[in-house]
């Protein structure tokens, strides 16, 4: 019987050990292998991106050249409708230099979509707590029985008239039969 049992014991121990090398195994040739070369190299290469895109960033977020104005008066456009004779007058130089700031142009871009994202995680976040669902929960119950309630009030009325009407019914065939007989 001990030797039965030792034999078991052997055979579930042995199925244990090739079971986790065989995980093990599945783990190690599945697994990506990364050199140190290769990370390197993926560094080098995201750094150079970041470079890029701060140059190019730079190279956006420079001030525009205004082109130097001269005290000449303005030749007249010939091609505007709107032209009455009279000279218009310059435009306002600070409207024309005036130059909106990157950063303005994202936070009010990106600003408005991540209010509303906020806004509505913080709500889903507040649906799903436990005591929204609990108040849920306790309400379709009370529903539920309420609806049981009253469909089971509904069904003893009708149960009742049916019975009254057959009740009805039977006290005319009784009437009837009493009739014919006294004819």
């Amino acid at each position: 019987m001990e030797s039965q049992v030792l034999v078991a014991a052997l055979a579930a121990g042995a199925g244990a050990a090739v079971t986790l090398l065989l995980v093990t195994v599945v783990l190690v040739t599945t697994r990506p292998r990364r050199s140190h070369a290769d990370l390197e190299a993926m560094l080098a290469a995201a750094q150079q991106e970041a470079d890029d895109l701060r140059h190019r960033l730079d190279e956006l977020t420079e001030p525009p050249v205004v082109p130097a104005r001269d005290d000449r008066a303005p030749e007249p456009a010939s091609f505007v409708i709107t032209h009455v004779g009279e000279d218009a007058g310059d435009p306002d130089p600070a409207l024309e230099a005036l130059a909106v700031p990157d950063r303005l142009v994202l936070s009010a871009t990106l600003g408005e979509p991540l209010v509303k994202v906020a806004a509505f995680s913080h709500g889903l976040r507040r649906a799903l707590s436990a005591e929204s669902r609990n108040r849920i929960w306790f309400e379709m119950r009370r529903e539920v029985r309420a609806s049981r309630r009253r469909r089971r009030q509904l069904r003893k009325r009708l149960e009742r008239e049916y019975r009254a009407h057959l009740r009805s019914a039977d006290d005319l065939a009784v009437e009837g039969f009493a009739v014919e007989n006294r004819a």
